[in-house]
């Protein structure tokens, strides 16, 4: 027994021997902070979809790095707070419905990334990781780039902290009160913007939405107090990006699907424990 206790736990210190699995690592661990900070207000505003969106406005960003040769978490993080800039704008001027103008940034930066990337000559290794999440992609750069960016979203959280919770349940009396709601969706959305940027490497594009979203999902089903709902969204997010994180590693798995499959997990379970 003693014997394969020593062979499982030798294994699983195997990732430990790879800078880029320990980068990987480090950079999920601060996507699993900062990603529920964010979610837990646009799942609770019932702007959901603004992440999926910004993850496709992402894509194109990404593609104009690969074009140019430029560090893809740049530029998808230039287009995409460029991008959620407009869209409040557009939701707050009223001129165009806020899922109206989610459709139309979704549809044309999805269009506009698949000109680039023919222009590009198509699909190739590296843009597929961005795709879908891998712990290879992520490099020393873009784990400061992460981790700097990581420190900045979870201050500003703070900071405006009480005026974000106030606007999240009731925007007209936030107004009323004197909060200026205006800047604060702006920072809301232009935090969801650096979120998905930042999240691209480790869960990829196409699964991003899922990390913001579902394990806040998970953590409403316990009904508790907006705190201790942060705390378990916070823990579930945690939790699926290292099992994901290791699964994938020692499976030989998508780094981004093993983490939203463990996550799903997770809610499966929050949900048969509800019910009891």
């Amino acid at each position: 027994m003693e014997t394969i206790n020593l062979f499982i736990t030798t294994n699983m210190l195997d990732l430990f021997q790879y800078g880029f699995a320990i980068r990987g690592l480090e950079a999920g661990i601060i996507i699993g902070l900062i990603a529920p900070l964010i979610g837990i207000f646009l799942v609770l505003r019932r702007y959901s979809l603004i992440a999926d969106t910004l993850a496709h406005v992402s894509l194109a960003g990404i593609s104009i790095g690969f074009l140019l040769e430029i560090n893809p978490i740049l530029t998808a993080m230039v287009s995409t707070i460029l991008s959620s800039v407009v869209i409040e704008r557009l939701r707050i001027s009223k001129k165009i419905y806020g899922e109206s103008a989610l459709a139309i940034f979704l549809s044309g930066s999805l269009a506009l990334a698949v000109v680039l990337i023919s222009l590009a000559h198509g699909f190739n290794v590296g843009l597929l990781n961005y795709l879908f999440g891998s712990i290879v992609t992520v490099s020393q750069t873009d784990l400061y780039i992460i981790g700097a960016l990581g420190v900045v979203v979870m201050m500003v959280i703070f900071i405006f902290y009480k005026e974000l919770v106030f606007i999240t349940f009731d925007e007209e009396s936030a107004q009323v009160n004197g909060i200026p709601t205006r800047f604060i969706n702006t920072c809301l959305i232009v935090l969801a913007a650096l979120t998905v940027s930042l999240s691209i490497p480790i869960v990829g594009v196409l699964l991003i939405s899922a990390l913001m979203v579902i394990p806040v999902v998970t953590a409403l089903q316990f009904r508790r107090s907006f705190i201790r709902t942060i705390m378990i969204a916070e823990l579930v997010s945690l939790f699926s990006v290292v099992v994901g994180i290791f699964s994938s590693f020692y499976l030989d798995l998508s780094t981004g699907g093993t983490i939203v499959l463990v996550s799903l997990f997770v809610f499966g379970v929050s949900l048969a424990i509800r019910r009891r």
